[in-house]
């Protein structure tokens, strides 16, 4: 296989995203403890997290083939770097494999199981139906709340803490794909103020995580870590306000995606401390693929 057969594919699968949600995982895993008591089931819910999540990179550009027929012909499907019904098998493929992965985990018949394939529902729906309406910013939101939910669900079923951390990024995305709801045309400034403030109340919610923790067992620096990450997006958030052009809300979108990676890692340190900080490594190999690879 070619090299720029090869780079048609990660740009299929918008590989460089793919790190996100690998976050959500490794985040989810130090929150419920799976991260040192079951390392090999994290290894198994990381599979089946990225083929899930490869899976919708897929059936978003499937479905929509003819929409980028005429407004951005250099994608894979289009230009006819990779044919329709290859597209098809690769999406089937990841499909059957994220279900298999989350089987794996704990049986085909576990709330492991159940998650994922309602994750796999939502995603079809959304690529599908929903995300033509206003409401698909809460569909896209809803992928990642249950992406969380299948990291630690299944490993604290009585506990709030996997519903508390679903929420929080579930929201933080919601307001992502809000605010690049438009990010290919004139966005309008409303809707880009209503999508940070969407996001920042996410970040508000994340503050509260420390609440099911006995008191001392959450760091000191965790709401600082907050503010930092609040800086770090929110300034391309707040310079693509300023100044709405495709590409400064191209590029506030982008950040906005591979902070998603930051705020795991914050969340993680309110469980084990420093060493979450190092989900932040993914932005490595997501940043260096991003060099030839689009996010958005």
């Amino acid at each position: 296989m070619t090299t720029p057969r090869l780079l048609a594919f990660a740009q299929l699968l918008r590989l460089p995203n793919v790190f996100t949600a690998f976050a959500d995982i490794l985040m989810a895993a130090c929150a419920v403890g799976t991260i040192t008591a079951g390392p090999e089931l994290v290894f198994l819910l990381l599979g089946a997290s990225g083929c899930l999540y490869l899976f919708g990179m897929v059936l978003n550009d499937i479905c929509d083939v003819r929409d980028d027929e005429a407004k951005q012909s250099f994608r894979p499907l289009p230009s006819k770097r990779i044919g329709l019904k290859v597209a098809v098998m690769v999406a089937v493929g990841l499909l059957f494999a994220g279900l298999i992965f989350a089987g794996l985990v704990d049986g085909f018949a576990s709330t492991t199981f159940a998650v994922a394939a309602g994750l796999s529902v939502v995603i079809v729906l959304y690529n599908w139906i929903i995300k033509h309406f206003w409401i698909g910013p809460v569909a896209m939101g809803s992928c990642r709340f249950l992406n969380v939910l299948l990291g630690s669900l299944a490993f604290a079923p009585e506990s709030l803490i996997p519903w508390h951390l679903a929420s929080v990024i579930g929201l933080y995305i919601v307001g992502v794909t809000w605010f690049a709801r438009t990010e290919e045309g004139d966005s309008r400034k409303i809707q880009l103020v209503g999508a940070a403030i969407v996001m920042a109340l996410s970040v508000g919610l994340a503050v509260a995580v420390p609440v099911h923790l006995s008191a001392g067992d959450s760091p000191v620096y965790f709401p600082y870590l907050l503010v930092l990450f609040g800086f770090v997006v929110g300034t391309s958030v707040v310079a693509a306000i300023h100044k709405p052009t495709p590409k400064m809300v191209q590029a506030a979108v982008k950040r906005s995606i591979f902070g998603l990676v930051l705020l795991d890692a914050i969340l993680a340190t309110a469980f084990v401390g420093w060493p979450g900080l190092l989900i932040v490594l993914l932005l490595i190999p997501a940043i260096w693929l991003g060099k030839w690879v689009y996010s958005t």
